[in-house]
């Protein structure tokens, strides 16, 4: 079966460019849908001047009242057949151009005033039309009937086709940067694809992406008819005479009734012109839309349908730039942050397709202004594969390192164009350096390392080196300003010299950066001090690693670490005279902590007032009466106080410190938090504002208690705090056993006691040095206890196992 010349064509264009035209393109003249735009016409030469300044068509987006407007036919050496040129302006569907607004050229004459057209846009015009026919006799009143007979046809048909000549623009750049793929390789279709889509709004057939290399290509630009997504701005340019919205219409033409599936987003046009024009033809003229597309000075003309040259013979329609004015489109920079400035570095932008596939914006310049404000005008490039403007300089002033601050302008036709502005970082200057504590690095853990220096976005890695071993990759990350954010992996690693090597864009050597690797070091937490002592408190974790605690001119060592659950407790101790500052408004508000391995801390520190002081008096202890059957023991001179008995003691206040209402005692064991508080009226009663007096009963304490107490003064102070003082010792809780006699055999001995829970007596002897004693072992459950010797007083000592140090007495049964 023979092939239509249509089918011959498409067959043609598919061999050259080495890409699968659509089966459903091919088969469009059989189902009677309007073929697309693949035949090449003639081709134009225009020029448009405007207050003296000439640009080729390429580079005009719109016409402007006053517009001289030169056209030449450009036609091959041997064009064999002549072309009538036309040109008319029009002024809407209601309103007929008059006759001096339609002018022609006859293109094969020799003088060049004939052959070209030189118009100048009249004031009221607001479309342009060229009309090209074979040379007909009567074809110019023709045509000049039918411009000014039906002009709301040609305005519709003006607009239709300059709207799509300008989304055909962006599929022809998108179809031949894929093409160019083969000159970087069929791999390098994965990353620049979807550059390109965005860049000209270009619907992106990601499946294609991942087929086998070798299809993806062709897949790519298969079913262009839904490749061409809508564009504002260019859609701005084409508002039909009908009101219907631009979008809106473009919706309907995805539609198959409407005539998808040929190049929907624009070639949907033709169904429309030809219903246009269709009321026009006759048996002399015919008339066929033209897609133009411009290069530079030249405008070539694509045609749907092939040309007559008998009758009827073919008028080719063209459209020319709208005239209305010339409306930069509003392009935005797509920059996640600060660009790298290097030769090849791209602006990325986006919102305009048209920067990518027009020249509408030309002479396009970036001026970079310094930190020091040195300005210059740099050269950039429109590459829709890069997603952007790309710089053209190689060589910057050494003044243009660090921040940059880029402004892209140029022009958009005739008129200025403004750009968005970018953050611009350049490496030079000064070098890297971490920012905080250098030596803050801490093995068995993931560290965060913020580096400051300049041009952080032209960062390509950064890598850690510890000794001799190999080079690490590292994660990093852009922070706002001159930083840099490096995530250093030290699980593993051991203590010593990290170095972090960062290589740069357009850098020439590597900068390193030195740090120290070092144990987990001390967290504080608080310093408590209090003005005029001689002593502080410092809580945290791995206080054990604290040297001293410089205030000042006061250096406080450590006294005693404890550990009161999961947090260190570090008493400290002033060196010498110091003490902390009386005056605490004039006192620093931060310490020094000097840590064994060298390193310091400095941990923010805030004074409290004198701390409420006191000095013990007395002591008496009153035991309880022994139980029946049992013998009273004479606990001594109130170190001691039994767990049934009670002591009463008084404090005498020392310093500025005075008793009051709100005076109060805490009791505690040696370490541990307070277990009793005696208040006044429970416990305490005041003598005078400077004596105290408290009893403290055995039973106020929990039960088991037993052991070493200590006491501490609280004190109301400013704004209801409570003051609290030193722990000063009060005495030791013991439990007695129940002893029920005691008695010695001869003059020598042995001596027996007798009674229950003798396990509570660590040893027993017949005289106070306890030269010969006899111990009782851990757990004893017996009821008799012997003693060697005799006493010569009548009376026996005990140990008690809950106060070792301290001695009870035993009289001897009579």
């Amino acid at each position: 079966m023979r092939k239509r010349p249509s089918e011959r064509c498409l067959s043609r264009i598919s061999r050259f460019t080495g890409l699968l035209v659509l089966p459903l393109l091919i088969a469009a003249p059989a189902l009677g849908d309007p073929a697309p735009f693949e035949l090449a016409g003639p081709d134009l030469r225009i020029e448009v001047t405007r207050e003296g300044q000439t640009l080729p068509i390429g580079r005009v987006p719109s016409l402007a009242p006053g517009d001289k407007v030169v056209v030449h036919g450009a036609l091959p050496e041997n064009q064999s057949a002549r072309f009538v040129l036309m040109s008319a302006f029009l002024r809407g569907a209601t309103n007929p151009p008059p006759k001096d607004w339609v002018d022609l050229a006859r293109t094969w004459k020799e003088k060049e005033k004939d052959s070209a057209l030189t118009v100048t846009v009249p004031r009221d015009a607001r479309q342009m039309v060229l009309l090209m026919v074979p040379e007909t006799g009567g074809a110019e009143g023709v045509l000049m009937d039918a411009v000014r007979g039906k002009p709301g046809e040609f305005v519709r048909a003006s607009q239709d086709l300059n709207q799509a000549s300008l989304d055909h623009s962006r599929l022809n750049a998108f179809m031949a940067a894929i093409r160019a793929q083969d000159d970087n390789g069929p791999e390098y279709l994965r990353t620049v694809a979807p550059v390109l889509a965005r860049s000209l709004s270009i619907k992106l057939q990601e499946d294609c992406l991942n087929k086998v290399i070798q299809s993806q290509a062709s897949c790519l630009v298969e079913n262009r008819e839904s490749l061409v997504l809508n564009d504002v701005h260019t859609s701005s340019l084409a508002e039909t005479i009908t009101g219907t919205p631009t979008d809106l219409a473009l919706q309907l033409s995805n539609t198959r009734e409407a005539g998808a599936g040929y190049y929907s987003a624009y070639i949907a046009v033709a169904r429309d012109v030809a219903k246009i024009f269709g009321a026009f033809n006759n048996p002399t003229f015919n008339y066929l839309p033209t897609l133009t597309v411009r290069d530079a000075d030249r405008m070539s003309l694509l045609l749907n349908a092939a040309p007559s040259f008998q009758k009827p013979k073919s008028v080719m329609i063209a459209a020319m730039p709208a005239v209305e004015a010339d409306i930069p489109p509003q392009l935005r920079s797509s920059a996640k942050g600060p660009i790298c400035m290097a030769p090849g570095t791209v602006l990325p932008v986006e919102g305009a397709p048209l920067v990518f596939s027009t020249d509408f914006a030309h002479d396009m310049k970036v001026r970079l202004t310094s930190a020091s404000g040195q300005t210059l005008e740099v050269p950039v490039k429109a590459r829709a594969d890069k997603g952007g403007y790309v710089l053209a300089a190689d060589t910057l002033p050494v003044a243009f390192a660090g921040d940059v601050r880029g402004h892209l302008h140029g022009l958009w036709g005739f008129a200025p164009f403004d750009g968005p502005d970018f953050l611009l970082q350049r490496p030079g200057g000064e070098p890297w350096k971490a920012t905080g504590d250098a030596d803050g690095l801490i093995v068995g853990r993931d560290n965060e390392v913020a580096l400051e220096g300049a041009a952080p976005g032209c960062v390509e890695d950064v890598t850690l080196r510890q000794g001799n071993g190999a080079a690490r990759p590292l994660v990093f990350k852009a922070l706002e300003g001159r930083r840099l954010s490096v995530t250093v992996p030290l699980t593993d690693a051991a203590a010593g010299e990290v170095r972090l090597e960062i290589r740069q864009r357009g850098a020439a050597a590597t900068q390193t950066v030195a740090l120290r690797a070092r144990v987990q070091a001390s967290r504080l937490e608080a310093l408590e001090l209090h003005a005029g002592d001689t002593q502080g408190f410092l809580t945290g974790q791995r206080l054990d690693q604290v040297r001293s605690v410089v205030l000042g001119d006061a250096e406080f060592r450590p006294d005693g670490l404890t550990r009161e659950g999961g947090t260190d407790r570090l008493r400290l101790l002033a060196q010498g005279a110091g003490k902390v500052p009386v005056d605490t408004a004039k006192a620093p508000d931060k310490a020094t902590v000097r840590l064994e391995d060298g390193r310091n801390l400095t941990l923010p520190v805030r004074i409290g007032g004198p701390r409420p002081q006191a000095a013990l008096l007395q002591r008496t202890v009153y035991p309880a009466p022994a139980a029946q059957g049992a013998k009273t023991l004479d606990m001594g001179s109130g170190d001691l106080l039994p767990d049934n008995g009670e002591m009463v003691f008084s404090l005498k206040a020392s310093g500025e410190t005075r008793f009051g209402a709100g005076s109060a005692i805490e009791i505690a064991p040696p370490s541990g938090e307070p277990v009793t508080r005696l208040t006044i009226g429970k416990g305490l009663n005041l003598e005078s504002l400077e004596v105290l007096v408290a009893t403290l009963k055995a039973d106020d304490l929990p039960p088991g208690t037993f052991g070493a107490i200590r006491l501490r003064l609280v004190s109301k102070g400013q704004g209801g705090r409570e003051d609290r003082g030193d722990w000063m010792p009060l005495t030791t809780v013991v439990r007695l056993p129940r002893i029920e006699g005691a008695t010695c055999e001869g003059q020598d001995g042995p001596c027996t006691i007798t009674g229950r829970n003798l396990f509570l007596i660590d040893a027993a002897a017949v005289e106070d040095g306890f030269a010969r004693p006899s111990a009782v072992q851990p757990g004893y459950t017996g009821r008799t206890l012997q003693v060697s010797g005799q006493p010569t007083d009548g009376m026996l000592r005990i140990r008690l196992r809950d106060a070792p140090t301290g001695v009870v007495k035993l009289p001897l049964d009579k």
